[in-house]
């Protein structure tokens, strides 16, 4: 028989093997730096060619609604294996008679990888201004990616990853940067022209390598760091950097991030509400929009978004400090400031790949051309 081996030494890895009894895999999702619980994990098994394992988490239920993602060639593309493969806590899983190595993991990853592939591609791209933020902590490039007219009036702020294992949302955000760098469309000629876009992918580039959960890290996460003296190397330099791009000028800003495993407000997309009546205004307007466009198959209803004040999103949340929203709009300016969930594999009964969330940011695209120039 081979030796099973199950590992997390690669690019967003992180797993616990507690025991292997037979064909049963006991194990659970590192927390590392987490307080409390959170369900990332993601993991590689090698060594079990023509074999049937199953596999059971010892920490909570961290199997997402449908099923854990499989990769079957290194990563390099994924599908969910579905509900019925076991549960919310173990699934089982054949592995074919030629299998060299599957990859397991609690949603779809977004990696390095993954952006230097969609940088290489609009390479020759005059539009495309790659650039570098700062250096992580752990000594890695935080990449920026300008796009439009360094020229222009409007600004467009788009960061994703201020949470690290919120991998989905990132596919909104390429498919958003690849429909305004087709520049074939009226609104993406427009935006072109008229607005200038600093995306930063990986706000925790260190956490979204090395596989963190991100969530609720302590002594507090990137994604409640704009408050007082930033903790990291990475809030600290938009909260310089940006201020100086914006100079003033009309300010957008979107937050892209995925939201809790399951159930309610967690499998619809949504803007998250400001408490500031002016901005909550704003978003409104820019989800009756952004709803009244969506032709793409991931369904946005602007009726999902969620006020200030419901479910998770009140004062409790930010007790710990402020996200780049509240930052955006309080401190330079922004008149559209909002974080929009994109949940981890169903929206609204329709199965996220990263497919269809691409197109769905391509229709976000369409939507800030009519909101900025309404």
């Amino acid at each position: 028989m081979n030796t099973i081996n199950i590992d997390c030494d690669f690019p967003g890895g992180n797993i616990v093997v507690d025991k292997i009894k037979n064909d049963f895999i006991f194990l659970h999702q590192d927390l590392r730096d987490s307080a409390g619980w959170w369900f990332y994990w993601s993991f590689r098994v090698t060594g079990t060619a023509g074999t049937t394992l199953t596999f059971i988490f010892t920490d909570g239920e961290p199997i997402g609604v449908n099923g854990p993602a499989i990769s079957t060639d290194k990563g390099f593309t994924w599908f969910w294996l579905g509900i019925d493969s076991g549960g919310l806590q173990s699934f089982t899983y054949e592995f074919p008679a030629d299998s060299d190595e599957v990859r397991f993991s609690f949603g779809i990853p977004y990696l390095q990888s993954n952006w230097t592939e969609f940088i290489q591609k609009h390479a020759e791209n005059s539009l495309l201004r790659p650039g570098t933020l700062c250096i992580s902590r752990n000594g890695r490039i935080v990449e920026y990616a300008n796009i439009g007219n360094s020229n222009a009036k409007m600004h467009i702020l788009l960061t994703s990853r201020h949470h690290c294992c919120e991998a989905m949302a990132n596919y909104v955000l390429e498919g958003l940067l690849d429909s305004i760098l087709a520049n074939d469309t009226t609104s993406a000629q427009w935006l072109a022209n008229n607005a200038e876009i600093l995306a930063i992918p990986f706000v925790d580039k260190d956490g979204v390598e090395e596989g963190d959960q991100g969530k609720n890290r302590t002594p507090r996460d990137h994604g409640r760091d704009y408050i007082g003296v930033s903790n990291y190397i990475e809030t600290a330099a938009i909260r310089e950097i940006v201020p100086k791009w914006a100079n003033n000028r009309q300010l957008v800003t979107i937050d892209f991030h995925c939201p809790w495993i399951r159930g309610k407000y967690n499998e619809d997309i949504y803007l998250v509400g400001s408490d500031n009546s002016q901005v909550w205004e704003e978003q409104q307007h820019f989800g009756d929009i952004l709803e009244g466009i969506n032709k793409g198959s991931l369904p946005y209803s602007s009726t999902n978004n969620l006020a200030y004040g419901t479910s998770w999103n009140t004062n409790s949340n930010t007790a710990n400090g402020i996200g780049i929203s509240s930052w955006a709009s309080e401190n330079i300016g922004a008149k559209l400031a909002t974080s929009i969930e994109i949940p981890y594999s169903n929206a609204g009964g329709v199965t996220i790949t990263p497919d269809n969330a691409r197109g769905f940011g391509k229709y976000l695209a369409k939507a800030l051309y009519i909101y900025l120039t309404q």
